[in-house]
């Protein structure tokens, strides 16, 4: 049995489906975390649940939304499971009524039940479900109350709806509905009655897939029949207009005979929102935050951890790994690539697991509260003024995570030109992957203001990011702005699993990278450093790789760091940021009673260490961000150019950098 679960943004779809199948997805308290459709099964075993992108309406408006209407249209569904957010029903029962009309069994999961209560909202479930037809079950996707339930009556109830045609849409709509059913009775399995009315709205989807069953002319002739009759008799915009008027007559019906809302009560999160979100405070606040987050995460909690873990990786772990190897009587060839490869290359970067996990718990903490819905809204005016809106800074955020994820959430953008320029600007966003490149940094040069120095680097790609959407949007992607709208969670109180499980679902892919790419990777770096022309075992100055880093030296001595030893290490930064570290551990093998931090003061100075981060964060993204960006944009004409700009301003930002720091005696 195929279950489809769909409702709109950000009432927990996604909560509801880990809780159902016992699976953890993503979650997120913002819109926009679903963007393609999961599957998973029961955990009875009763069938399969397909998550599907949150949306409105079943007419599409993003590349997202056209995930649901292609499923309903294309793919074969037993029963709808469609969740409701009880503190905002009224505008969640306009997708509802057109769930309804597609005429499969329906259920609905009242969801937030905790929150309505709190906003002084009462819902009379036995009327509601009276009223539509179908069974309605109150839950709290969060904490799990009433899942159970939900699978007992998914699983037992053969739940057709028993009202037919809730919305009357008036005499002319009708008749056009009649005629269309008349052509298409036979040649589909889906309900004509909801195609009908899907195709009047003006869903593209349904329009292309109408046109197979029935000529052109014929759909634009009751078309045009029903418009130029409907604009007669009623004062109304458009057809769809009339068409949402309808519903709203309906709904505003339920409302009235099964909601009860106490108006004086105001919620504890316009409150909040009063003081973070005011013109004045909110960006302070936000930088605020960003600034504990870090001091948290490179100082007083994450250093600490670090420097432990470093400890145990190079002293007990890489004497019992070379104890071993002198007991298995290892050659010096495997005992170097053991050493010198991979414990130094994979050590070094797994040294910063307690740093990436600490930051992706408090960025997961700031989303299960609710407060990153607001940092949309707060950006919003300055993302205005450059071209974008604020949901273009969503996939962004996202992006400090990974830009790989923040680029595909880009699809919950409506117009195709903003869709396009958020893609492009989202790898300037500091992933975590360039996270041990910061900390490795900023312990070495600058040990009093490390938070300070990592804020600025993050502010700075935003700040880059911004300029150069005004300056796309006003030159190659020109184009109107759209309006922004954007549903603001109420604020929660983040529960420790789900935190955790957050926290763990972000940082597991660096810990994965480091056993697999980052493990291959490292082999094959030491090799090219133990190989030369003149044979195996070379000096390092004379290696494959020395070679390598030679050819692009002299173009990064004007930005500071004109050394074949970054210029190799920024060669695998293209495979992933991480394989920097790795690649830095194996060309400054560290001695004992040395640390990499100490070595790095041989070849860099503060000015030249921080125009090296600075290169890091803007210069050509990652192997799997450029494949991500192929694929979403379908062009390499734009994939090359993602590439191409972000270099060309990483050198530039970093020649700034380096030689005005000079010029003001910072060198």
């Amino acid at each position: 049995m195929e279950i489809a679960l769909i409702g709109n943004p950000n009432t927990g779809k996604t909560s509801l489906f880990n809780n159902l199948t016992g699976s953890y997805e993503y979650v997120g308290n913002w819109s926009g975390v679903t963007v393609e459709k999961k599957v998973g099964v029961f955990k009875n075993n009763i069938g399969r649940l397909i998550d599907l992108p949150g949306v409105y309406t079943l007419n599409p408006l993003s590349k997202d939304e056209g995930v649901v209407t292609s499923f309903f249209l294309n793919e074969n569904v037993d029963r709808l499971l469609n969740i409701l957010d009880a503190s905002q029903l009224e505008r969640n029962l306009h997708l509802t009524l057109q769930l309804l009309e597609y005429e499969k069994p329906a259920l609905i999961g009242l969801n937030m039940i905790d929150v309505a209560r709190n906003r002084g909202i009462q819902i009379d479930v036995h009327k509601l479900s009276e009223i539509l037809g179908v069974p309605v079950v109150p839950v709290v996707a969060r904490t799990g109350k009433g899942c159970d339930r939900l699978i007992e009556e998914i699983g037992t109830e053969a739940f057709q709806s028993k009202q037919k045609n809730l919305v009357f849409y008036g005499d002319v709509i009708e008749k056009a509905i009649h005629e269309l059913t008349a052509e298409i009775t036979g040649k589909t399995e889906h309900s004509p009655r909801w195609l009908a009315l899907q195709w009047l709205e003006g869903n593209e989807y349904v329009k292309a897939y109408l046109s197979q069953l029935v000529s052109t002319e014929r759909l634009q002739e009751i078309l045009t029949n029903v418009e130029s009759q409907l604009l007669k008799d009623h004062d109304v915009k458009s057809l769809p207009n009339y068409i949402y008027i309808k519903r709203k007559e309906v709904i505003d019906k339920i409302i009235l005979t099964s909601v009860n809302k106490n108006e004086a009560h105001v919620p504890l999160s316009e409150k909040i929102d009063l003081i973070v979100t005011n013109r004045f405070f909110g960006m302070p606040i936000f930088l605020l935050l960003m600034y504990c987050m870090f001091m948290l995460t490179f100082d007083w909690l994450g250093t600490p951890l670090s420097d432990g873990l470093d400890a145990l990786i190079t002293g007990p772990v890489t004497v019992g790994i070379e104890k071993v190897l002198n007991l298995i009587q290892a050659s010096t060839f495997i005992q170097d690539l053991i050493l010198q490869g991979l414990v130094a290359g994979v050590g070094g970067v797994l040294v910063f697991v307690p740093q990436i996990f600490i930051l992706f718990f408090f960025i997961s903490l700031l989303e299960d509260s609710g407060y990153m819905a607001r940092v949309a809204l707060v950006m919003d005016r300055i993302m205005e003024s450059v071209g974008l809106n604020g949901k273009a800074f969503i996939p962004m955020m996202i992006g400090f995570g990974c830009n790989v994820p923040g680029i595909m959430a880009a699809r919950t953008i409506e117009t195709p030109r903003e869709r396009l320029l958020t893609i492009l600007l989202t790898p300037l966003m500091s992933c975590s992957a360039r996270l041990p490149v910061y900390a490795l940094f900023v312990g070495g040069f600058f040990v009093g203001n490390k938070a300070l120095i990592v804020l600025s680097l993050y502010v700075l790609g935003i700040v880059v990011a911004l300029i150069l959407a005004k300056l796309f949007s006003t030159t190659i992607l020109k184009s109107e702005t759209s309006l922004f709208v954007i549903e603001l969670p109420p604020y929660r109180l983040p529960q420790f699993q789900s935190l955790w499980r957050s926290t763990w679902d972000k940082g597991k892919g660096f810990v994965r990278k480091a056993g697999t790419f980052i493990f291959g990777g490292s082999v094959f770096i030491w090799l090219l450093s133990y190989a030369g022309p003149s044979g195996l075992k070379v000096d390092m100055d004379h290696s494959f790789l020395a070679a390598i880093g030679n050819v692009i030296a002299p173009i990064l001595h004007p930005i500071g760091f004109g050394t074949w030893q970054a210029a190799a290490s920024l060669i695998t930064g293209f495979l992933a940021k991480e394989a920097i570290i790795s690649t830095m551990n194996i060309i400054y093998f560290v001695p004992e009673n040395a640390t990499l931090q100490g070595l790095l003061a041989n070849y860099f100075t503060p000015l030249s260490a921080y125009s090296f981060m600075v290169f890091i964060l803007l210069y050509i993204p990652c192997l799997a961000t450029v494949a991500t960006i192929f694929k979403e944009t379908g062009s390499k004409k734009w994939t090359v150019f993602s590439m191409v700009y972000a270099l060309t301003i990483a050198y530039v930002l970093a020649l700034i950098v380096y030689q005005g720091g000079k010029l003001i005696g910072l060198g």
